[in-house]
């Protein structure tokens, strides 16, 4: 006996329903047809304006024929809102129709002037993926690395690292060593904190990134965390550059205060020379004459670097913004200029941080920013 799917009969109320969308659909292949004609009078319009020498933008005949149809809606029936609303489209569309545009894309090509960084620099054929831990930094997902400025205890990174988790954090943050400017504030845990903070993260599934301050303890720090970070006041350390990358770990390379984009690429240039390839750039703003933020963040530095450089970019909001509020924002605008993730600050009781209190994210906050960007894809062109 051949057994098979039986297909149950159609009733006329779907043999109906189904020629009517039919109906729909031949309806809107037509208007489809009918837009792509216009789309070629269009054309021919912007043509004949450039040979006459005028200008493509006709306010006055866009507001009477938004007018007219407005009326042609109401007297068939629909409402005059749609009308205008189609009006509005169709400039747009004729508009962009009369446009002399060129047609084919400007071809992507290595930047001149770039010998000083040519193993930074973007070839074809160079894209470079960083892997940490679950993390692909470069893979096209934006990833959201937070945790707090420093390790001040194991219990507050081991609250830290629960509270990045529940919001999906796969890759810790925590200064153990840290780099402040007057010598009478916290300085860290040292190589206690760099446990510490290891342990936390390792026992909970997630990878960890601290920054390194002294060459000689790049070995030492590279036992314990996945990701070694040289921090902005060290950018243009070479000896620091060259044992980090000398570790073979994967290395967080943050611009300076005041260095431009092809000194940033420099130093990159030192970490790859030594035979380290796993690097990743981060802008964390510049120091400018705006008071109302720390620093000022550099989103324009994003699309700069993902045209001059194959490696992946990442920002950092907390130590441009200095405020907590606005982190969010910054966030959303990184994700949206093409960074690969954001590296944020965020403290289990922001109201005992010993560090960077003002800056630092509640887990609430947090887990807002993990919802709207962290994996989500990016699409440039």
């Amino acid at each position: 006996m051949t057994t098979g799917t039986i297909e149950a009969p159609r009733s006329d109320e779907a043999l109906v329903l189904g020629a009517l969308r039919a109906n729909i659909n031949r309806i809107d292949n037509q208007l489809i047809e009918l837009l792509a004609q216009r789309g070629k009078v269009a054309a021919d319009i912007g043509l004949a304006k450039r040979v006459t020498g005028r200008p493509i933008h006709d306010p006055q005949r866009e507001s009477t024929h938004a007018a007219e149809l407005e009326e042609a809606a109401s007297r068939m029936g629909l409402p005059a809102r749609l009308g205008r609303e189609l009006a509005l489209l169709l400039a747009r569309h004729g508009c962009a129709a009369q446009l002399d545009q060129p047609k084919a894309p400007r071809a992507r090509g290595i930047a001149p002037d770039s010998e000083s960084f040519r193993l930074a620099r973007w070839e074809p054929g160079r894209h470079t993926v960083v892997s940490i831990g679950e993390a692909q930094i470069g893979a096209g997902l934006h990833e959201v690395i937070a945790g707090p400025c420093a390790v001040e205890s194991e219990r507050q990174i081991h609250d830290a690292a629960d509270h990045a988790r529940a919001c999906g954090v796969r890759i810790l943050r925590g200064g153990a060593f840290k780099p402040r400017t007057s010598p009478y504030d916290f300085q860290g845990t040292g190589m206690q904190g760099v446990r510490w903070l290891a342990d936390a993260a390792h026992s909970r599934g997630m990878a960890c990134v601290t920054e390194v301050l002294d060459p000689s303890d790049a070995t030492a720090v590279a036992e314990h965390a996945d990701l070694l970070q040289i921090g902005a006041r060290n950018m243009q350390n070479v000896p620091l550059l060259r044992a980090c990358a000398a570790t073979g770990r994967p290395i967080l390379l943050k611009r300076g205060a005041a260095a431009t984009i092809r000194e940033l690429l420099c130093a990159a240039e030192y970490i790859l020379l030594a035979g380290n390839p796993h690097v990743i750039l981060c802008e964390r703003g510049l120091r400018t004459f705006e008071r109302e933020t720390r620093n000022t963040l550099d989103l324009s530095s994003v699309p700069v670097l993902r045209e001059l450089t194959h490696l992946p970019v990442i920002v950092d909001p907390s130590h441009a913004a200095g405020r907590d509020e606005l982190i969010l924002a910054l966030c959303r605008a990184a994700h949206a200029v093409g960074a690969d993730g954001a590296i944020v600050e965020m403290h289990p009781r922001k109201c005992e941080a010993k560090c960077d209190q003002r800056q630092a994210l509640t887990p609430g906050q947090l887990g807002k920013i993990c919802n709207e960007v962290h994996l989500v894809q990016m699409h440039l062109a």
